[in-house]
Order: structure tokens, then C-alpha cells, then sequence
């Protein structure tokens, strides 16, 4: 499987609605590297950008007028090829994209800019628009450019007085995005043992880890210092501003729920109406991450198991011996590849996004327990972003970029083999091991220093801010849900409770909390903190 921290970013139905489960991708053959990007050893520098104290606007330079007044040049947009593929298609005629500037360096402002890549549907009832509404689907990695347009039917009832208004994070796509390793090499990366056995397959896991690094550095590393959390938050400002709105009306899933907590921290006052869904733990550091995810999907397993009349420990058992058997003995499939344990890995997680999708996850097993690991390898392709021509998409590298520019506290494989290996299993006999050396893979050496512990998202004397966590979600547990209202702090989070099974309770079509958010959205009702839809 990717070796990711933050496994599978974006929500079960942005996933659907680009094809993923279709295998769709992207990425060029060979991408060049970057005309303006530094050395690796000059990335090393990261932006001096530390948070700042709960409920203050941001102590850095103003942005000039040339930024904070530009008008976006709105145009019929091109097929989104850099995020979904060459065979992607341009989104419609009721789409209109323009590329926003924005300092490469938050630290000095008048200096050079990047392009932030925006898509937009204007509202349907122009007389009662209320502004615009920004989505972030998850990730970090995702494009909104490439995700809004299939994904705009769930919001239709928003999309009647707001502006729908998706973005490519900075690192993301078309908003410089980051760029680490051709094709070849995330194919050859992708069959690495992460779990490794032995020396000698640890050393190859690690140098893989580095040379990754080493990579982004070297196609990307102009922007490299600049893609985290806290610079794609000022961002976010900076397209309230530009698009004419005087507080920020949000969206955010998975890691857009921390996008969206990092913003209302740095800019309290100009919280409009912020929805967070499917959220990431805001009191979790970089090894909590990983064990909440662990937790979280085992959850999901058992909760699969427990839905077609199996055990949760026999159906557990079951899993881990065909993962065991293919950690020797890769499967034959239909494709001329084999199926490695850890691409098998990456099948079972990805149908365990949502309910509505176990049924693949149920065929797939099946057919490997048979011999036959077709199916299993074109759920892990579909997740990974693998085309039909063999072309992988960006997304996972900029997942990592930012990632690893957010993240302080990483590991090494000493701690991971003496303390953390053992914890992780019990957590999850199938997830824990891949998520425990991940932790010692996924920064591994990494040229741009972390700049947090855990992201500081209180946010004193901001409007209310509905939060919403699922019992069921595999990717970010409940109890993150729980922690980001304590964090947003008393009076600002207001903690709405799915009782039901998939990453991201909005998009599931549940009635109660369709009708909670779009109520909140639409007339601004703000619901009672502790409130559960079932």
C-alpha cells in the first residue's frame, strides 16, 4: 500500500464520483523536473511560519494591493488532466476556473507568487446569494478542481445561494504542484515490502523512503518549504478576500477539517459558516495519527465482517493469513502483474470507505482466497490513481509534501521494531504493522523540517462551527470529532453525531444530517451542540 500516514484522504464519495473505483489516474510518463527548483540540500530551509496565538489575526507583513484586489480572470475550464488523467473530460459549461496569485512565502508577500487553481459554479438564485462556499475534499492531495464538478450534486440545495467553489491546495495539481518520482519508479516503489522481515528488506524500505524525498526535493523544491497547512489557511484567506466575501463560508472533509480548524484559528473574526466533516484528531501528533487510523479501520473490518454474519476475530484471522501467504507469494492476475501483500493491503482499504462498496471488498477476497487477485489489485490501483495505461497521478506526492512540512515528532526504525511495532499490531492485526513502519518511512530524512506537533485550531471568539464526526468512519475515528470541538473551544465547536458506517456523514444522503447542515448553511440555524442523526 502507499506508504501514507494519513491512509486514503479524500471521502468515500469524492472518490467515487472521479472514478476511482474505476482505476482512474494521471501523471505524465516521465514529468520533468521543475526549471526552478532548488537543490536538495538548499529545500532543507523551512518558511518561518509558526502558528500564532489562539483568537489573533496573523503578525506577518500585509499582502499588497495588487494581491488582495486582483480580479480572477473566470474562463471555461479545460479538463482537469494534471489531477485525473489524459482521458478526464472538461467539467461542463456551467464551470468557470481562473488561477488565483498568491505569495510563494507568507514571510514576504511582495515577493514571488504561485497560481492557486480555482473552479466555480455561480449560485442559482443570484437575488438571494449569500456568497461563496469552498470545498476542500480531503487529502491533503486532493484537487477541487478535478473533485467539485462530479461531486456537485450532493450540494444542490446549497448550490442554490452560494457560489460553489472548489481550489487546488499550493503542492496540489495546478497550484504548483508537487512533483517526486516518475511512473517507473512508483510501480517499482509500490512493490516494496512495508513491513519488512528482515535487514536487508528494512534497508530497501528506508532508502526507497529517502529517495523520495530526495526526489520532491529535486523536481519541486522551489515550493517545497511552502505547502503547509498554515500557508494553505492563509491561502483560504486570501480567496475570501479576492472573491469578494467579507467571512469565509467552508466546507472541509477528512483533512480539510484541519485546513478548516487552522484557518479559524489564524482568523477567528472572519469565520462565516464552517462545516467539518470527517475529522482529523487536532490533539493527534504524528504517531497518534497513524494508531488513530489504525483503530479506526480495524473498526471498519470488524464492523464488515459483523454485516455478512462472520466474527470480527475469525474474519480478522482470515485476512491476516491471506496477507501472511502473500508476503512470500505474490497472487497471478488477469493484468500480467501480481499482487503483493502490500498492494492487497491497499484493496481491502479502499471498499472500506463506505458501506455501500463492502460488496466489492467481499468479491475481492474471495476471488484472492481462490487464487485469483485481479480484483484486489484494481481496488489498490483505484486507490493508488493508476490509469489503464500504467500513469499514476500526483496526489500521493503531495499528500506527502504537505504532510511532511505539517509534521513534527517522526520516528525512526529503531523505535518503531522496540516499542511501537507491537502496540500497532494489537491495535490491528491487519493495519497496524503498515501503519507502524510507515511512520518510520513517511518522513524519513525529509528536506523541509515539520512546523507543528499537533495543529493549533482554537479559535476564541469565532461564530459557531459545526463539527461532525461518524461512529463508523475508518480513516478519522469519532473521538477526533469530539477533540477538535474541545480544541475549538467552548461555544465556537458544536459536535454533530452520525451513527453510521463510511468517511464523511454529508455525503452518506443521511436525511437528519442533510437537513442539520443545509439549515445551517442556508439560514445559518445552528444546531445543539451534542445532537445525534442515526
Amino acid at each position: 500500500m502507499p506508504r501514507r500516514t494519513r491512509i486514503a484522504a479524500l471521502t468515500m464519495a469524492s472518490l467515487l464520483l472521479t472514478g476511482a473505483l474505476a482505476a482512474c489516474g494521471g501523471g505524465t510518463d516521465d514529468p520533468p523536473p521543475d526549471p526552478g527548483a532548488a537543490s536538495p540540500v538548499a529545500a532543507k530551509t523551512a518558511p518561518a511560519t509558526a502558528s500564532q496565538k489562539a483568537g489573533q489575526e496573523p503578525a506577518l507583513p500585509p499582502l499588497p494591493a495588487s494581491l488582495t484586489g486582483q480580479k480572477l480572470d473566470w474562463h471555461r475550464c479545460a479538463a482537469p488532466e494534471k489531477a485525473r488523467g489524459s482521458d478526464a473530460k472538461p467539467p461542463g459549461s456551467k464551470w468557470q476556473c481562473a488561477t488565483m496569485q498568491a505569495p510563494l512565502d507568507y514571510t514576504a508577500p511582495a515577493g514571488e507568487t504561485i497560481g492557486i487553481a480555482l473552479i466555480r459554479s455561480q449560485a442559482k438564485d443570484r437575488a438571494g446569494r449569500i456568497g461563496s462556499l469552498l470545498f476542500n475534499f480531503g487529502g491533503p492531495g486532493g484537487s477541487g478542481v478535478a473533485t467539485l464538478p462530479g461531486a456537485a450534486d450532493l450540494f444542490e440545495a446549497l448550490h442554490e445561494r452560494y457560489d460553489l467553489v472548489g481550489f487546488d491546495p499550493r503542492g496540489v495539481a495546478e497550484s504548483a504542484g508537487v512533483v517526486c518520482r516518475d511512473n517507473k519508479q512508483i510501480e517499482q516503489s509500490l512493490r516494496i515490502d512495508s513491513t519488512p522481515d528482515t535487514p536487508a528488506e528494512e534497508k530497501i524500505f528506508l532508502d526507497d523512503s529517502r529517495a523520495f524525498g530526495d526526489g520532491c526535493a529535486k523536481r519541486s523544491g522551489r515550493v517545497l518549504p511552502y505547502v503547509g497547512t498554515t500557508s494553505a489557511a492563509r491561502d483560504l484567506d486570501l480567496m475570501r478576500q479576492v472573491l469578494g466575501d467579507r467571512e469565509l463560508h467552508y466546507f472541509g472533509f477528512s483533512y480539510g477539517t484541519e485546513l478548516g480548524g487552522v484557518y479559524a484559528h489564524l482568523f477567528p473574526s472572519k469565520v462565516g459558516r464552517l462545516v467539518l466533516d470527517a475529522v482529523v484528531d487536532p490533539t493527534a501528533g504524528y504517531t497518534a495519527h497513524s494508531r488513530n487510523q489504525a483503530l479506526g479501520f480495524q473498526r471498519a473490518l470488524d464492523n464488515y465482517f459483523k454485516s455478512r454474519g462472520i466474527g470480527a476475530r475469525s474474519g480478522t484471522a482470515r485476512v491476516v493469513k491471506l496477507l501472511d501467504q502473500l508476503d512470500s507469494e505474490p497472487l497471478p492476475t488477469s493484468t500480467g502483474r501480481t499482487l503483493t501483500q502490500g498492494l492487497a493491503l491497499t484493496g481491502i482499504i479502499a471498499p472500506l470507505y463506505g458501506e455501500e462498496t463492502w460488496w466489492a471488498l467481499t468479491d475481492a477476497l474471495e476471488a484472492a482466497e481462490n487464487g485469483d487477485g485481479t480484483a484486489l489489485l484494481r481496488l489498490a490501483d483505484s486507490y493508488n490513481d493508476r490509469d489503464g495505461q500504467g500513469r499514476y497521478s500526483t496526489a500521493h506526492h503531495a499528500q506527502r509534501a504537505i504532510s511532511c512540512a505539517d509534521a513534527k515528532g517522526r520516528v525512526g526504525a529503531d523505535e518503531v521494531r522496540s516499542r511501537l511495532l507491537a502496540d500497532f499490531r494489537k491495535v490491528s492485526p491487519v493495519f497496524g504493522p503498515y501503519l507502524a513502519w510507515d511512520l518510520a518511512g513517511w518522513c524519513a530524512d525529509w528536506p523541509v523540517a515539520g512546523e507543528y506537533e499537533t495543529p493549533e485550531v482554537a479559535a476564541p471568539g469565532a461564530a459557531p462551527i459545526l463539527v461532525i464526526g461518524g461512529t463508523g468512519d475508518p480513516a478519522t475515528p469519532y473521538e477526533g470529532a469530539e477533540r477538535m470541538v474541545g480544541e475549538l473551544g467552548e461555544g465556537v465547536g458544536v459536535l454533530l453525531t452520525f451513527e453510521g458506517e463510511g468517511h464523511g456523514a454529508y455525503t452518506t444522503g443521511n436525511r437528519c444530517v442533510t437537513r442539520i447542515v443545509d439549515a445551517y448553511f442556508l439560514r445559518g440555524t445552528v444546531p445543539e451542540s451534542g445532537k445525534s442523526c442515526s
